[in-house]
């Protein structure tokens, strides 16, 4: 079986800023450095379809859809919070984002592929319902397990996610949802400051303070997810596949690196095996620092490849 590799051209056009963390040379340096190691030629490269309104509105209220469309300039850039902007291209870019977690998330199904992972931007875990925030506008990955839920082909869902930062929109969206397990690991306290008090039956948190690295990072997994994620048994797996708690990456604290995303992904690989006949769709979240990025997301693929 193969791992599909989806992205859109369209992904390099949203730019928020010259000094913007977020930026397109992210996928570029993702890219080239696959090519360079030759682990490109073993993937199957998809292009991003548009995701449609119908999808969206799984996760997103119209309203919100609405007033994204609205705000969207016709040139120059327009700030929705202090750290998310937009330019005249940024929701074409956030259509095939989006479009990328629900084409995925077909593939798998279908058993065309094993599994994916979607090379896109903006990220979107901390986009919520109703509010952009966080560098997102579209929940990526909320709207791929929507849309698998939506299937009927599985009715259970584990999502995961690893990124540096809590993935807010992502919990706002799902808990609750007796067919959603979300289990998420982040450096705490950290953006965007997540109350930890809040509880829901299908959430598990897993802080993590500034400083530490991979002991701390896999004793949260091996304490935290794994007893839930057994308990649930998933029929499929979403990652959101963050890379900015890498030691290198100088937005957070964290000192993880490229084996410790190896560990995690084989971790939920052979959870996925286990549970979910091996399907995972992982959608790109944050990761700053190119070159630690790169060589992290090579890491993240060849346990997926395997």
């Amino acid at each position: 079986m193969h791992t599909a590799f989806i992205t859109h051209a369209a992904c390099n056009e949203h730019d928020a800023g010259p000094w913007h963390p977020e930026a397109p040379g992210r996928l570029a340096a993702i890219q080239d450095h696959l090519i360079a190691t030759g682990l490109d030629p073993l993937l199957r490269h998809f292009e991003a379809p548009e995701v449609t309104r119908e999808q969206l509105l799984r996760v997103h209220d119209a309203d919100y859809l609405d007033a994204l469309d609205a705000r969207s300039p016709e040139h120059g850039l327009i700030h929705v919070d202090p750290d998310t902007a937009m330019n005249p291209y940024t929701l074409a870019a956030a259509r095939r984002a989006a479009g990328a977690a629900v084409q995925a998330t077909d593939l798998v199904l279908a058993g065309t592929v094993q599994n994916a992972f979607c090379c896109v931007r903006p990220p979107g875990h901390h986009a919520e319902r109703r509010r952009a925030m966080g560098f997102c506008f579209y929940n990526n990955v909320a709207v791929g397990v929507a849309h698998a839920l939506a299937s009927g082909r599985v009715q259970r869902v584990a999502i995961v996610d690893f990124d540096v930062h809590h993935g807010n929109g992502t919990e706002e969206i799902f808990h609750h949802h007796a067919g959603v397990l979300l289990c998420s690991s982040f450096q705490h306290p950290f953006y965007p400051y997540t109350d930890m008090n809040f509880r829901a039956p299908n959430v598990i948190h897993a802080p993590i303070a500034a400083g530490l690295g991979s002991e701390a990072f896999r004793a949260a997994i091996e304490d935290e997810w794994l007893p839930a994620l057994e308990r649930f048994a998933p029929q499929m797996i979403f990652i959101s596949a963050g890379f900015d708690g890498h030691r290198d990456d100088e937005l957070a604290q964290l000192c993880l690196t490229e084996d410790d995303y190896a560990w995690v992904t084989r971790v939920v690989h052979e959870l996925a095996a286990r549970h979910a006949h091996g399907r995972i769709v992982s959608v790109l979240e944050g990761g700053y620092d190119l070159p630690a990025l790169a060589r992290s997301v090579r890491a993240h693929l060849d346990v997926l490849l395997t």
